[in-house]
């Protein structure tokens, strides 16, 4: 009775300690990122526009399958139509047209709901929409009557249900991904999160989280170290806790992580720390010049890509299995280059 019981608390069936409540990881399917159609270019919007992202389509597009979604269209409202904005009730945002005032609030929401839930079952592993849109806008949306600043927590209704929802999911909009720095970091996410659910989405055993934690220290040291020795902490009490609660709080915790912002200084660190372990094993020479590249980097003379690719090159040549399993060195596709871009 026991054993079955354990086994229930990691089946990736079992949704309790799963916050995005996916069904069951396929590794045969593609990464996917669901999209707010317009960016791919199809004529969706409010005007009978588009708003193709070359960013979305031309560097992304050949390394994911997109999933388009236009809530507006989608819930009915046809292109041309009525320009819509937010208008704040009480502690409330409502989704309504700017000449004739109606309401879609409830409609939204209503599709918000089920197209979370349908979406949630395609294993998306992050989500591009479609910056201001009063349906969409991940960040900053205006608000009609509202004369300050528009808040940060200020979204759209179907992008505040979605990222309500699916807390770990990684979600920007495409006007921040035209910042280099943000960019990479929500590429970042989404490849970590792909491999985060390629362990966590089917039955799991102790060895398997403390191999994906090892390979991650260095690429999470970068972001947040206290995440790192905390999440490490999490692993060493497995024994302690229920596997459902491991599986929830290491999610939580690893994605939160990487939405930490990078520093040049912290990377160069975690540079640094990785050196030390080629150190015996390389000649003076060598040290001295990674040693200068790694500088180099910190003071903003190199961009990033050129002491990694060092430091995997000498790793790879002397065979250094820890360096040679770290995420840090390849956390990307090659073809993106955004480790040359800073």
């Amino acid at each position: 009775m026991q054993r079955e019981n354990d086994r229930s608390e990691y089946d990736p069936r079992v949704r309790n300690g799963d916050p995005d409540g996916f069904e069951a990881f396929d590794e045969d399917r593609p990464i996917r990122l669901g999209v707010s159609s317009c960016l791919l270019g199809n004529e969706v919007r409010y005007d009978g526009g588009h708003k193709r992202d070359r960013f979305v389509i031309d560097q992304l597009g050949p390394l994911v399958e997109w999933v388009p979604v236009c809530p507006e269209m989608e819930v009915g409202m046809g292109t041309p139509r009525p320009k819509l904005h937010l208008v704040r009730a009480g502690e409330e945002l409502r989704m309504r047209e700017i000449e004739s005032g109606h309401d879609h609030t409830r409609a939204m929401r209503r599709f918000a709901s089920h197209r979370v839930r349908a979406l949630r079952d395609l294993d998306l592993s992050g989500f591009v929409l479609k910056k201001n849109s009063p349906s969409c806008g991940v960040t900053r949306v205006k608000v009609q009557g509202d004369r300050r600043s528009p808040a940060q927590d200020n979204r759209g209704l179907f992008a505040s249900h979605l990222m309500r929802t699916c807390p770990n999911l990684p979600v920007e909009d495409e006007g921040r991904l035209d910042d280099a720095k943000l960019r990479e970091n929500f590429v970042e996410r989404v490849f970590a999160h792909r491999r985060l659910r390629g362990l966590f989405g089917r039955r799991w055993a102790k060895s398997q989280l403390v191999a994906f934690h090892t390979a991650h220290k260095l690429q999470l040291m970068a972001h947040a170290r206290e995440y790192c020795h905390e999440l490490g902490h999490l692993v060493a009490s497995i024994d302690r806790r229920p596997r459902a609660e491991i599986c929830e709080a290491y999610q939580s915790g690893f994605m939160a992580a990487l939405a930490r912002p990078v520093f040049r200084g912290k990377i160069a660190k975690v540079l640094q720390h990785a050196a030390g372990h080629l150190k015996r094993r390389l000649e003076s020479a060598s040290r001295a010049e990674l040693a200068d590249l790694i500088r180099d980097y910190r003071v903003g003379n190199v961009p990033l890509g050129a002491p990694v690719t060092l430091l995997r090159d000498h790793a790879r040549h002397l065979e250094v299995a820890y360096l040679n399993g770290q995420t840090f060195l390849d956390p990307h596709p090659k073809e993106l280059l955004l480790r040359n871009q800073d």
